[in-house]
């Protein structure tokens, strides 16, 4: 090897060092100082000094080069790239034109929305989910994963088992719609990461999966990727120990590579699969929308359909909107509401976003993070890419020199970024359902939600509870029940409408039409009951409920309820979130269930 070592000359640490490494480490090191990482040596004792920790660093290295698309080296020059636009103040949106994308703007209820809802159904056998849930709930207030949150404290349900048992039933009402007597399983995956995979593994294996057969779910684990110190792309080392490089999440975009290196996409083509649904890990709605989104996917023939929710101008939240070049490119795509208005004012719109006097909202529809992708033109793409998808980095630099960061930073991705890199020929389409019925995320503490401006979404566990009570009171009006008007209260510093609580296991109604075949306009629930339907062949028939009626029935049994349900019911008690004597998930809501009275049928 003697006469081999001139390439490690210019690092005469990693020169003293050469005899630990195997073949593959010394082409890893090689590669390092190619690409300007010489630093990482500097600081290395002789051959003989911290010989695991050396080892242990290669093996990070070796990790870091395997889980991104082109390798590590890759990895540091697009870091460089990106980083000098960065300090340059490009915009990567230069040369682009916003317009309106063409798209299905869906009201609840009418006879569209039901059709649709029947079609996405009926397409439902031929669909796989996609959770991305890699986040803990720490921006919460709350230490665990955020699909062991409870959805509601009614039933205490968490978002895995409402997921989970979401998809079991549309799984069994895709199988009767299609008449068909083999029930095709529908697959779950879930993409996790260091934080996330064990607990995620546990929470599913105590809980018996929650009713799926556990060979219907399969984990991903996305990697972590290296920081960056400076605009040179120098690989940033872990504070407290010099052979160990710095990392951080990379984003939910990582979904796309690993989903096309596990070899899964080519075994759901080979079994007729069509759609792959990709959500997020705390949207209690979201499966309300499902149905007549995939029905969209499935009879407008949609490439890519992205979830959205009526978005006010200016409103925080991303606008999915068409961009054509100057040199013809196009691409549909979500811009971020702090881009979208700029961008509008320099290509010929004095005003930026502003809403449209008919609607009320602006023309760009809010982005919800939920994708449906056709799998055919996915595979191709992605054979295309690797899976890799359009990166951006967000420097926080010292001062407006921007020649040093506060902090190390790292190359980020999107999930919803995959449509930036489709040809021109991409059907890529939008299907825009009311808020109240398709979007209320959880992710912000008490704290932060108290300082929303009024008016403006909240999205922290107390009002994610309370949409969901909104919702189902909603639909239940729309299907000819009697519900009172909710009441306002504060919790946590946050107003909120307090609508009956009501809730229903999926296999009761999936749909609509199951809601209107189950109840009838002879019904009334006032704002003070509690209403649970866990059954499937439960029908509410006259019922005038003024408390708390709580319904379990097995699969076979078939439940009539009628008359009056009058009882004291169950009350919210405010608890304020400093208050150590609860656990995190009722102090993150500002309220618990004080279980006076209930009437229960088993």
């Amino acid at each position: 090897m003697a006469g081999d070592e001139g390439w490690a000359s210019s690092c005469p640490a990693l020169l003293k060092n050469l005899s630990l490494l195997s073949p593959q480490q010394i082409e890893l090191a090689k590669m390092l100082l190619k690409e300007g990482q010489k630093h990482l040596f500097d600081d290395w004792s002789g051959a003989d000094v911290d010989v695991e920790k050396k080892k242990a660093f290669f093996y990070q290295v070796a990790l870091l080069d395997s889980s991104y698309p082109g390798g590590l080296a890759s990895y540091i020059q697009n870091a460089k790239k990106l980083l000098a636009d960065s300090k340059a103040g490009k915009n990567p949106f230069d040369g682009f034109t916003p317009s309106v994308p063409s798209g299905e703007v869906l009201t609840f209820g009418d006879e569209n929305f039901m059709k649709l809802e029947e079609a996405g159904v009926k397409e439902a056998r031929h669909a796989i989910f996609v959770l991305v849930a890699g986040g803990l709930g720490e921006r919460l207030g709350y230490k665990g994963i955020k699909l062991a949150l409870p959805v509601e404290t009614t039933t205490g349900k968490c978002f895995l088992q409402h997921y989970i048992e979401s998809i079991l039933a549309l799984q069994e009402a895709s199988a009767k719609l299609a008449q068909d007597e083999l029930l095709a399983k529908i697959p779950l995956v879930i993409m996790t990461s260091d934080d996330t995979h064990a607990r995620t593994i546990e929470l599913l294996d105590s809980n018996s999966y929650f009713g799926m057969e556990s060979s219907q779910v399969k984990l991903l684990k996305q990697e972590k990727v290296a920081c960056l110190s400076d605009n040179d792309a120098r690989l940033a080392l872990d504070p407290n120990d010099k052979y160990k490089i710095q990392t951080k999440p990379h984003g939910h975009g990582d979904v796309h590579a690993l989903l096309y290196s596990s070899g899964l996409l080519e075994q759901w083509k080979e079994a007729g699969r069509r759609w792959v649904l990709f959500f997020q890990d705390t949207n209690g709605l979201l499966f309300k929308a499902i149905p007549a989104s995939l029905g969209v996917s499935a009879t407008k023939g949609y490439n890519v359909n992205s979830l959205a929710v009526p978005r006010k101008a200016k409103e925080a939240i991303g606008g999915i909107t068409k961009l054509t070049h100057a040199d013809g490119r196009t691409m549909v795509i979500n811009v971020e509401y702090n881009q979208l208005d700029p961008l509008l004012r320099a290509t010929g719109h004095p005003d930026g976003d502003v809403n449209d006097p008919e609607t009320g909202f602006s023309p760009y529809p809010g982005n919800i993070n939920q994708l449906i992708l056709e799998l055919g033109p996915y595979i191709e793409e992605l054979k295309k890419t690797g899976g890799a998808i359009a990166e951006f980095v967000n420097p926080k630099y010292t001062d407006s020199t921007k020649t040093a960061f506060k902090s190390s930073t790292r190359l980020e991705c999107m999930m919803q970024d995959y449509p930036k890199t489709l040809p021109p020929s991409s059907k890529v389409g939008f299907t825009v359902m009311d808020t109240w019925l398709a979007y209320a995320p959880v992710k912000n503490n008490p704290e932060d939600a108290a300082k929303v401006p009024k008016g403006n979404p909240y999205h922290s566990a107390t009002s994610g509870e309370m949409a969901i009570y909104r919702a189902n009171s909603l639909i239940l009006r729309k299907a000819g029940v009697t519900i009172a008007e909710p009441v306002k209260d504060v919790f946590n510093g946050q107003e909120v409408e307090v609508w009956p609580r009501v809730t229903w296991s999926p296999k009761w109604a999936f749909i609509f039409k199951d809601v209107k075949e189950k109840v009838n306009n002879k019904c009334s629930i006032t704002e003070k009951s509690t209403l649970v339907v866990n059954g499937r062949h439960v029908a509410l028939n006259g019922l005038n409920l003024d408390g708390t009626l709580n319904i379990n029935a097995v699969d076979g049994a078939e439940v009539k309820l009628s008359g009056v349900v009058l009882n004291k019911g169950w009350s919210l008690e405010h608890v304020d979130y400093k208050d150590n004597s609860f656990p995190e998930e009722i102090r993150i809501r500002g309220f618990k269930i004080e279980k006076v009275e209930q009437f229960e049928v088993n």
